[in-house]
């Protein structure tokens, strides 16, 4: 089986891996990280846009590798509710004729972050600014700088990539 993840982030592969490891067990599965445009700002804000972000990537891969079995596309966004933001992420996994979809858990941002993130900067560069480290958004992420590491960035995703499998796992049902 052949993986196209739409993103080099080192994460976001292992993230994957994992859900596909746990979700096809025994499985011979190779993966391979692509970089895909999204098609939506550096930053997403609310579901939609977060979800188009994942979706646009899984059709970018699937037309850069179209030998691959699956592509996956995963998007992290922000959604505003009143002065407090909420980050998430969809994931979406496309085969040549399924389309699977997840979204993980969702956890609220300092006032701090927040701030950033309304003057245009990036989750990951408001992270790094706020909590006084570099290059976050390939390590823990903002759920590890505020978890103390408990959900570091990549088992946020994992849940999130099993769900986007049940259509593919589940066959009878979709």
């Amino acid at each position: 089986m052949k993986v196209i993840v739409a993103s080099k982030n080192p994460v976001k592969i292992s993230a994957a891996r994992k859900g596909f490891e746990l979700s096809f067990p025994g499985e011979n599965i190779n993966f391979e990280g692509v970089s895909v445009p999204s098609g939506v700002p550096d930053q997403p804000m609310g579901s939609q846009e977060t979800y188009d972000g994942a979706y646009n990537r899984a059709v970018a891969a699937r037309k850069l590798n179209p030998e691959a079995d699956y592509w996956i596309g995963l998007e992290g966004g922000n959604i505003a509710h009143g002065e407090e933001m909420e980050v998430m992420a969809w994931i979406v996994i496309l085969s040549k004729d399924k389309l699977g979809k997840g979204r993980t858990a969702g956890f609220f941002l300092p006032q701090k972050t927040i701030d950033l993130v309304k003057q245009g900067y990036e989750l990951g560069k408001a992270d790094e600014l706020v909590h006084g480290i570099q290059n976050s958004k390939q390590k823990m992420g903002s759920s590890g700088l505020l978890t103390d590491n408990l959900i570091d960035r990549e088992a946020f995703y994992v849940p999130a990539v099993i769900f986007a499998l049940i259509p593919f796992k589940k066959v009878d049902l979709y």
